[in-house]
């Protein structure tokens, strides 16, 4: 018999009980069904960032061109370039 899962007060509580409890204790993960969720977004938090002016002129032209918007363009530059540097392994990261 699995442990019933709590009920939490917020997510930071969830994030929090899953980082410390192993999910096999609550879920019999043999017995799960794959799914799709196409309406669910990642989290995101707004940030402030600094660009030189050319440096965001550029970023806006290169997004035209491909017809995204300028931040979305940011993200997956962003993205790409931490997918990049994680999959190296135990090296310095580049520019050091």
């Amino acid at each position: 018999m699995k442990k019933p899962i709590p009920r939490f007060k917020n997510e930071d509580a969830e994030r929090e009980f899953w980082a410390n409890h192993d999910s096999t204790e609550f879920i019999d993960w043999r017995k799960a069904k794959r799914t799709t969720l196409p309406n669910l977004r990642p989290s995101s938090q707004t940030i402030s960032l600094r660009l030189p002016k050319p440096m965001l002129a550029r970023l806006k032209l290169l997004a035209n061109k491909r017809d995204v918007p300028y931040q979305s363009l940011l993200k997956m530059f962003v993205a790409e370039r931490l997918k990049h540097e994680l999959e190296r392994p135990n090296e310095e990261p580049e520019g050091r």
